[in-house]
């Protein structure tokens, strides 16, 4: 009897022993970074403040705004004009923030109604960093409340 105790006792330890090895071996120490990883060749974002004026935006809003509309909602709801388009700030932060220009329209919509567009143009911000990405609210549309409440988290 007292040798399966023994056996039992050294199967334990042995499988202790090796979850604390499997747990030291897993786990490496940190290390200081090498030359090339410390910016080496990496100057950072080099903006020009190069963004597109107000106007340069309205088809691309045109063409997401029907997207979202009728692919998520259904809706035949469609941007038909703009008015009264004008740059609300431009940098408004510290100018080695993203360049980005915020600017508000009237938008005409198919169904008779006038509502406010919201938008803003930021530099190195389209698809997977290149071109212009825009950004943009109508008030009173924003049904999946990305911008929420009235499209205040679309301006500056």
């Amino acid at each position: 009897m007292h040798a399966p105790l023994a056996s039992l006792k050294k199967l334990v330890l042995g499988a202790a022993f090796g979850v604390l090895l499997g747990l030291f071996l897993s786990g490496q120490a940190a290390q200081a970074a090498n030359p090339l990883e410390l910016n080496f060749w990496l100057s950072g974002p080099r903006y020009d403040g190069r963004v597109a004026l107000c106007e340069g935006a309205l088809g691309t809003i045109t063409n997401q705004f029907w997207e979202k509309e009728s692919t998520f909602w259904n809706s035949d709801l469609r941007i038909t004009g703009y008015a009264r388009v004008h740059e609300v700030a431009f940098r408004p932060w510290q100018s080695d923030n993203i360049p980005r220009r915020y600017c508000s329209a009237d938008a005409m919509l198919n169904d008779g109604k006038m509502r406010t567009v919201h938008y803003s143009i930021a530099e190195d911000a389209g698809f997977a960093g290149f071109g212009q990405g825009v950004e943009w609210c109508v008030t009173g549309l924003d049904r999946n409340w990305a911008y929420n409440p009235g499209c205040r988290a679309a301006k500056p």
